[in-house]
């Protein structure tokens, strides 16, 4: 029987690097893509374009996915985004950004497929976080994404309670300064020796996916930071 695994946010830096850990590892990959984006992901199995972030949207994907394929092993939550502030400098609607983007993205995806794993008592949500979220003193220029992230971590609490009868485990995967092109342009001086790689994170993720004596685990992924 093939394991099922979703991943959202799939052709970001650390969706790549997911899709092709758990594709090498027998998985089938079911990735969501953004509507409209052009991006191709030639590793998956299928690829579905979904705007996660609407609840439309979400439900319909996960009624196709039921009828598709049935049961889901894992799903790897990873659209999100950064977005840097301070509170005086933070708006309203910058807040409303990143919760849209990094929590409902996430809540609405759990929302629809729960019932899945519920009836299948089997399954796991790989939730990510931040360091910020955890550590104040690092989020202090960058409120909306600590704040969003914030709620990313209390949701992945909510869901480890509310499954807490069941065999369905749900893990956060908090991560320092991931090492990306992107952050390496706009912090050239950094030391990138001392980042977290994406495929770090990729195997981390895997490694609590297929242990079913970790349940609604933490990992700090920080690096050398």
């Amino acid at each position: 029987m093939n394991r099922n695994i979703i991943v959202t946010g799939s052709t970001g830096n650390l969706g790549r690097k997911v899709v092709s850990k758990f594709k090498r590892e027998g998985y089938k990959v079911i990735a969501i893509i953004e509507p409209g984006s052009g991006d191709e992901l030639d590793e998956a199995d299928d690829v579905y374009e979904v705007d996660v972030t609407k609840d439309g949207a979400a439900k319909a994907f996960a009624k196709e996915y039921a009828l598709q394929y049935g049961e889901v092993e894992c799903i790897a939550l990873l659209v999100g985004g950064y977005a840097g502030g301070s509170i005086e400098k933070t708006s309203t609607q910058d807040l409303n950004n990143m919760i849209t983007l990094n929590f409902f993205s996430a809540f609405n995806m759990v929302k629809y497929f729960l019932p899945v794993m519920k009836k299948a008592n089997h399954g796991s949500f790989l939730f990510v976080g931040a360091r910020p979220a955890l550590e104040k003193e690092t989020g202090t220029g960058a409120l909306a994404y600590a704040l969003s992230k914030g709620l990313v971590m209390d949701l992945a609490e909510y869901t480890a309670k509310e499954v807490a009868d069941t065999s369905i485990r749900s893990h956060v995967f908090v991560p320092s300064i991931i090492d990306t092109p992107q952050n390496r342009e706009s912090m050239p001086e950094s030391d990138f020796t001392k980042w977290v790689s994406p495929a770090d994170i990729a195997e981390a993720m895997h490694y609590a996916a297929n242990n079913g004596a970790l349940r609604n685990m933490t990992f700090k992924l920080y690096g050398g930071v």
